[in-house]
C-alpha cells in the first residue's frame, strides 16, 4: 500500500497517482489532500492521528513550502513503516508514533536522504521527485530500502517535535496546535488535566466553560471543554465553532484554570 497526504486540493494528487500506478501496481490510498496549506506543524500533527491506523505502507507526505529549494528529500525507516516527503520536520512525530520505541534513549527510525535529479519542474516535486520515490522503496521494500543507489542514511536532517503545556496544581498553559473543520480547538494540554472536572467547569482564559464527556452534553450552541480522540484537551461547541466561541486560532496561548 502507498498512501498519499499533501496540502495540494485538487487535482495535482491525480497527477501523483499516475506517476505511481505507471510505476507499480501498489494499492493507493488518500490520507487528505486538505491539510492547511503550507502548514507544516498542522500536517504533522494529523499524520500522528491518521497513520498509526494503517498496516504497513508507505506514507508518501507532500506539505513543502520549500518546494524547489535544496531541502534534502527523505525516506524516513520507522518500524514496518515508510515514510517519504520533504526534509521540513514534517514526517518526525509520526515517525516516532510508527516505530513505537526508543533504542538506548534515542529514536528508534532510520532517516535516509534520496538523492534526485532535475526535476521536471521546480514546483511540483509531489509528481516529479516524492511520488517516484513513494514507488520505488514499495518496490525495494521497506527492510532493504538501503539497498537502492539513490539512498544515503543521515543524521542531519529537520527535526520537529510538537510543545509541551505547563501543567501545575491548579491548571495548565498550553496553546492551540490545531483548528479542525469543526472548530473544535485542540490543544496540547493533555487530557488527564482534566481527569476529575466532567461534570464541572474550569476556566478558559478566565472565562467558566462547562467540562463534559460529549459534545451533546450542552445544548445546541453551548461552550465546552473536554478531551477529544487525540488525547488532549479541546474547546469545542455543540453544533458549532470552539474556536469562535473561545477566541482562539492556531498557535494561540491558552490558559486552563481548575
Amino acid at each position: 500500500m502507498i498512501t498519499l497526504s499533501s496540502d495540494f486540493g485538487s487535482p495535482y494528487p491525480a497527477a501523483m497517482k499516475g506517476v505511481i500506478c505507471q510505476a507499480t501496481d501498489a494499492r493507493i490510498e488518500d490520507i487528505a489532500h486538505d491539510f492547511p496549506r503550507q502548514d507544516v506543524r498542522a500536517a504533522a500533527f494529523w499524520l500522528t492521528q491518521t497513520l498509526p491506523y494503517f498496516p504497513p505502507a508507505v506514507h508518501c507526505v507532500v506539505v513543502d513550502p520549500g518546494v524547489g529549494t535544496d531541502r534534502d528529500a527523505l525516506v524516513v525507516r520507522a518500524g514496518e513503516h515508510a515514510l517519504v516527503g520533504p526534509d521540513n520536520g514534517v514526517l518526525l512525530p509520526v515517525a516516532r508514533e510508527l516505530a513505537d520505541d526508543e533504542t538506548d534513549g534515542a529514536d528508534a527510525f532510520d532517516v535516509f536522504t534520496w538523492a534526485y535529479d532535475d526535476p521536471a519542474s521546480t514546483t511540483f516535486h509531489g509528481r516529479d521527485v516524492f511520488a517516484p520515490a513513494a514507488a520505488a522503496v514499495h518496490d525495494t521494500g521497506v527492510d532493504t530500502i538501503e539497498m537502492r543507489p539513490e539512498i544515503e542514511p543521515t543524521d542531519e536532517y529537520v527535526d520537529r517535535r510538537f510543545p509541551e503545556a505547563a501543567v501545575e496544581g491548579d491548571g495548565a498553559t498550553g496553546e492551540v496546535l490545531v483548528v479542525d473543520d469543526f472548530g473544535n480547538a485542540v490543544t496540547n494540554i493533555p487530557g488527564e488535566v482534566l481527569a476529575d472536572r466532567f461534570g464541572g467547569a474550569v476556566a478558559v482564559d478566565g472565562v467558566e466553560a462547562p467540562v463534559r464527556r460529549a459534545y451533546a452534553a450542552v445544548d445546541q450552541g453551548q461552550r465546552l471543554v473536554t478531551v477529544g480522540s487525540h488525547g488532549n484537551v479541546e474547546l469545542a461547541v455543540n453544533r458549532g465553532r470552539g474556536d469562535e466561541a473561545f477566541g482562539v486560532s492556531t498557535g494561540d496561548t491558552v490558559s486552563v484554570s481548575l
